[in-house]
Order: C-alpha cells, then sequence, then structure tokens
C-alpha cells in the first residue's frame, strides 16, 4: 500500500466505522486544565509580537500580528506524546489560527516542530477548521460531487465539504486525539480527519518536523485581522 493510499484509508475509514481506539479512553476522570481563564500561568509567548493576547471574561484572545503562546507548564512537564485535547473555540469574520501539537517553543516563526490543527471558519487560506494543516486538509465547494469526496495530491489528502465545519461567531468543540502513530481531529464531536502516520514518513519537504513524536501545545495568533477565542483548555494523558 502506498503514501497516498494509507492517506486515503486513514481519513476515509473513520467516516465508516467510528473511532473506537480513542473512545476507549474517553470518560470524566484524568483531565487537566491548562488555562485558568484568569492569567496566562503556565504559558510562555514567543518573542515575535509578544502582545497579541489577552483574556476577557475568562476567554484567552489571540489579534494581533503572528505570534505563538506555548504551553510551559507542570502538567506532564509540557510534554505529550499520547493524549486528548479539548479546547472551546469562536472565530470572528476572516480570522485564522490553529492549535499546534508535539511542538516546542521557539521565538518567531512559524513553529517548525509538530502539526497542526487548523481553526478557520472564512479566512482566505482554502484550509478550514478541522484540517491537519498541509497533511490532510478540510476544503470547501459549494457543490461538491458526491457530497463528500476525498483527493490525495502532493500537497496532500484533501477533503472536500459543502462548507466548514465551523462557523464564525459560535463557540465550537475542538478535540484532538493523538493515540501513538494516529491523529484524529473531531468537531463538535463530528470526525473530521483521521490520519496514520506511514512507517517510512520523513514529513513534507517543506515541513521536515511534521512528524509525530512528542511537545508541547501551543496556539496561534495569525495576523493583525484575525481575532480568535479560546475558553476552557484542557488535556487527559494516554500515555
Amino acid at each position: 500500500m502506498n503514501k497516498s493510499t494509507l492517506l486515503v484509508v486513514a481519513i476515509s475509514s473513520l467516516f465508516l466505522s467510528g473511532l473506537s481506539q480513542a473512545k476507549s479512553h474517553m470518560g470524566d476522570e484524568g483531565w487537566h486544565t491548562l488555562f485558568d481563564g484568569k492569567s496566562l500561568d503556565g504559558w510562555t509567548k514567543s518573542k515575535e509580537n509578544p502582545d497579541s493576547y489577552f483574556i476577557k471574561n475568562g476567554t484567552l484572545v489571540l489579534k494581533g500580528g503572528r505570534s505563538h503562546l506555548f504551553y510551559t507548564g507542570k502538567v506532564n512537564g509540557a510534554n505529550f506524546k499520547n493524549f486528548e485535547l479539548k479546547l472551546r473555540v469562536k472565530t470572528t469574520p476572516n480570522s485564522n489560527s490553529g492549535v499546534y501539537f508535539h511542538t516546542k517553543y521557539q521565538d518567531q516563526g512559524w513553529p517548525d516542530q509538530g502539526f497542526e490543527a487548523q481553526v478557520n471558519s472564512s479566512h482566505k487560506d482554502p484550509k478550514k477548521t478541522g484540517s491537519l494543516y498541509a497533511i490532510a486538509n478540510i476544503y470547501v465547494a459549494m457543490k461538491p460531487e458526491p457530497p463528500f469526496v476525498v483527493r490525495v495530491d502532493k500537497a496532500g489528502a484533501q477533503v472536500w465539504r459543502d462548507k466548514a465545519p465551523s462557523t464564525d461567531g459560535e463557540w465550537f468543540d475542538y478535540h484532538i486525539i493523538v493515540v501513538d502513530d494516529t491523529v484524529t481531529l473531531k468537531v463538535n464531536g463530528e470526525t473530521t480527519v483521521q490520519w496514520t502516520q506511514p512507517a517510512d514518513w520523513k514529513g513534507p519537504v517543506n515541513m521536515p518536523g511534521r512528524v509525530l513524536g512528542s511537545g508541547t501545545i501551543a496556539l496561534q495568533a495569525h495576523d493583525p485581522d484575525s481575532e480568535t477565542h479560546y475558553q476552557d483548555i484542557k488535556i487527559k494523558i494516554l500515555d
């Protein structure tokens, strides 16, 4: 089975059979809060545009020039391999953000290490919420035929839908699950992507750091015109 086939199987199988493996880890206990709603305790701002974050009414607001906020707190030494991460997220019109995992702190630029779960309801970037950015991407077409389409090309796997999984101005639940070599993304309980890293995976040519391993969590402030809100950030360790 080649890499392209692996990508298609990894994405489409979940729509047919459900995620039994991750469900076995679900429960009410074992969750650790990463954001207390009052401060940025446990988080470190990149040196690039460090004023792109503020807290308002218990909500973490990301608005400003490109910057990344890295979790550096005490939970599991800020190093996560197998985990479930849950966040409540709200986009505003034309905003772009993302949730990085298996990453590490860096002063500036887009994080070189780890993967990004995209946050984008209406920004001009065609990769929408629920995408595993540059690996398995959610795109919108007015009338995809059939209604759900999976394609694979040099840019990775493409999932075509009739609308983005998230809507500007509405809170949505983002659920990111990593178990060994498999990443699953859910938006409001619906699986958007499940991707299994091939055994010979070396990452995209221009993103060699997109290889599963372990690391921390980071939130992205994308640009001055983007405003994205986060609440209820919590993680469960599955190791």
